[in-house]
């Protein structure tokens, strides 16, 4: 445990100097936009988040290189392959000129240098149906750099509230951790045990008082640590169904595909155009708006932050049936479906305003 804590500190250390010395760098790493339709914070707020987390994994990749050269020389290939996706993220925090596609294309060619470097490569589905597929040469490795690219693109599209992709990340590497325990797995397990660790160092200055956010490069580093760690756990563990990762990550994976569903299919618009109608936004707007009457910062901050728990016990409800089957492909092709569904009807009673009456929470 010495190794999350360290990363906690550093990481909390960091992020909290970033804070403090806002006044100095705000008019580069602040978020001055207040206006789009994913702009729920109230006054300009330093969006360099992801320096600190890094600082934190350094620290603990330092003591683990003087303890366990070995596993620090694997987890330090992960952290260079994910080099391109962390700067193209923070330069773009910084300039605010780094399209969407550019950010893409660096993080597909971290992920080309993951299967070439870690020979990080999905190995098959577990599906009868669709295994033949990576039998074919080159396809495997081409799969494994678009579902990289996607995991990591779908961690910063629910990246939109105080605590919410933060979080959702502690909890999704929980359960890879936990299963790479249970196989004995010792560099997942440590890998994801630092990261959560640093995480953690972040989200105590993050939520619920919004003093710093995640920002693109530290929203695209962690989903593309979450992707390459799901997919090493399969790959050097066969007796991990290949669908237990996809189950973990099914909130932030069904989340993009509903939305490029949305928008291209429903609104006749291009899905990389951003919008106000993503379910988390939507609970901001429908769900919680009886919560806080008034709309001053301290007001807006709150409701900002009460909103992250109801996506939390969303990405529970997928985490904790892959968690418990992580080795039964069939059912948890069934707890997928039954996300997908339940995702869909959930969006539609909130967006056709027939919200439970338990799910509104009641103004204080």
């Amino acid at each position: 445990m010495v190794y999350m804590f360290l990363a906690f500190a550093v990481a909390a250390i960091v992020t909290l100097l970033i804070v403090h010395s806002a006044a100095q760098h705000a008019h580069l790493s602040s978020d001055h936009d207040m206006s789009g339709p994913q702009k729920f914070h109230s006054r300009p707020v330093p969006r360099v988040g992801g320096i600190g987390i890094l600082a934190g994994v350094l620290a603990a990749l330092a003591l683990l290189a003087w303890r366990q050269p070995p596993m620090a020389w694997a987890l330090g290939k992960v952290l260079l392959c994910a080099a391109p996706t962390f700067l193209s993220g923070v330069v773009e925090d910084f300039t605010k000129n780094i399209s969407p596609a550019r950010r893409l294309f660096f993080t597909a060619i971290s992920a080309g240098l993951a299967v070439w470097l870690q020979d990080c490569v999905i190995p098959h589905t577990g599906l009868v149906l669709f295994d033949w597929v990576f039998m074919i040469p080159l396809l495997a490795p081409a799969i494994t750099v678009f579902a990289v690219v996607g995991i990591t693109n779908a961690v910063n599209i629910i990246d939109g509230f105080n605590g919410l992709a933060s979080m959702c990340m502690v909890m999704m590497l929980l359960a890879l951790g936990y299963v790479a325990v249970e196989v004995h797995d010792r560099l997942i397990a440590m890998s994801c045990v630092i990261i959560i660790g640093a995480i953690l160092g972040f989200f105590v200055w993050n939520f619920p008082t919004g003093m710093i956010f995640l920002g693109d490069g530290g929203a695209y580093f962690l989903g593309f640590i979450l992707a390459v760690m799901a997919v090493l756990l399969i790959q050097r563990n066969p007796g991990v169904s290949p669908m237990f990762p996809l189950l973990v990550c099914i909130y932030p994976v069904f989340e993009t595909i509903f939305s490029i569903y949305r928008k291209k299919l429903i609104r006749k618009m291009s899905p990389g155009v951003p919008d106000g109608v993503h379910l988390h936004m939507l609970v901001y707007k429908r769900l919680m708006r009886w919560t806080v009457g008034r709309s001053d910062a301290r007001a807006l901050t709150r409701r900002n932050s009460m909103t992250s728990p109801y996506l939390w016990t969303l990405c529970i409800t997928s985490v904790l049936p892959a968690v418990m089957l992580w080795d039964d492909t069939p059912m948890l092709c069934v707890f997928i479906g039954l996300f997908a569904l339940g995702y869909v009807g959930l969006y539609w009673r909130i967006v056709r305003f027939r919200v439970p009456r338990w799910l509104v929470a009641r103004r204080r």
